[in-house]
């Protein structure tokens, strides 16, 4: 009998050791003094943050109580508070806080963050987009409150298991962006792969939510399983210039003389006060990506 509780006491002490969240910053790393908060804006915009933060229900983008419904295969999850009320919001983090958020899908408690918040993609940014998205969310209105919790099921409501998943999908500072030493061709892959985590739409997810490599931008149903994302490879939209790409990502105004709706309406909100040489960046590395049919529903 003592022998089994010794073996249950290790493994017990080996299922902790194994699913530690592990954050790689700390608050005296010289890499992560404070940045601009003008070139952090653009980080902002790029990134869709205020997508999912901006509390639902008023019309202010800029305040980020956080509390939107997203369902899910695994339960309703609903982001947090990212305004800078030290109470409810991330008023009290430092910079790599944030850059163990977004890098490291690290809370400053040292809990995994599920990847319904896009840290796979984020994980790519650079350290000065970092400081320079903490300087400019510190200019936003501080909005009181927390939203409900996640409502998950087990064993998903269970954080420690995100180690596995992590394990398994997470590469943590590795983007998938394609790049070649071209500024305008490197600037749109880590807008679109990075910063704008276009991929976590445009893609289809296996049993475990992780985006099937084979389908990346290829389309497939929508996080909240209510509709069909479109496929932005060109084997869908090859027929769409750079310039009409563009000037979606402007107008929301689509070759057809459609519109986009749904989430893609509040992307364009964003991207349409990116400078215009990003839209292009961004146009053009959707031009290069690789054809791909798209999934059946």
């Amino acid at each position: 009998m003592a022998g089994v509780l010794v073996c249950i006491l290790i493994g017990a002490l080996l299922f902790r050791y194994i699913t530690e969240a592990d954050p790689r910053f700390d608050a005296k790393s010289v890499a992560l003094s404070e940045g601009d908060a003008t070139k952090g804006k653009l980080v902002f915009l790029a990134a869709d943050c205020a997508s999912c933060h901006a509390t639902p229900g008023q019309p202010d983008s800029l305040k980020l109580g956080g509390g939107l419904a997203l369902a899910s295969p695994f339960g309703m999850f609903r982001p947090p508070n990212i305004s800078p009320d030290p109470a409810d919001g991330i008023g009290t983090w430092s910079v790599a806080d944030l850059a163990n958020a977004l890098i490291g899908g690290v809370s400053p408690h040292g809990e995994h963050y599920y990847p319904a918040f896009p840290y796979p993609s984020y994980t790519g940014i650079s350290l000065e987009d970092v400081r320079n998205l903490y300087a400019y969310l510190r200019t936003l209105p501080p909005v009181t409150g927390r939203p409900p919790p996640h409502d998950l099921a087990l064993p998903f409501s269970f954080r420690r298991t995100l180690a596995f998943w992590k394990l398994l999908f997470f590469h943590e500072g590795r983007s998938e962006a394609t790049v070649g030493g071209d500024a305008a061709d490197d600037r749109g892959a880590y807008l679109v792969e990075t910063l704008g985590h276009c991929a976590d739409c445009h893609s289809t997810r296996n049993m475990f939510g992780a985006i099937k490599p084979s389908t990346r931008f290829a389309g497939g149903p929508d996080a909240e399983d209510t509709g069909f994302v479109p496929n932005i490879t060109p084997r869908r939209i090859g027929h769409w210039s750079e310039a009409q790409i563009a000037t979606m990502l402007n107008t929301g105004e689509t070759p057809d003389h459609g519109r986009v709706g749904s989430s893609m309406a509040d992307v364009v909100t964003n991207t349409a006060q990116l400078p215009q040489d990003d839209r292009n960046a961004i146009a053009r590395y959707i031009k290069s990506l690789p054809p791909r049919p798209t999934p059946h529903p």
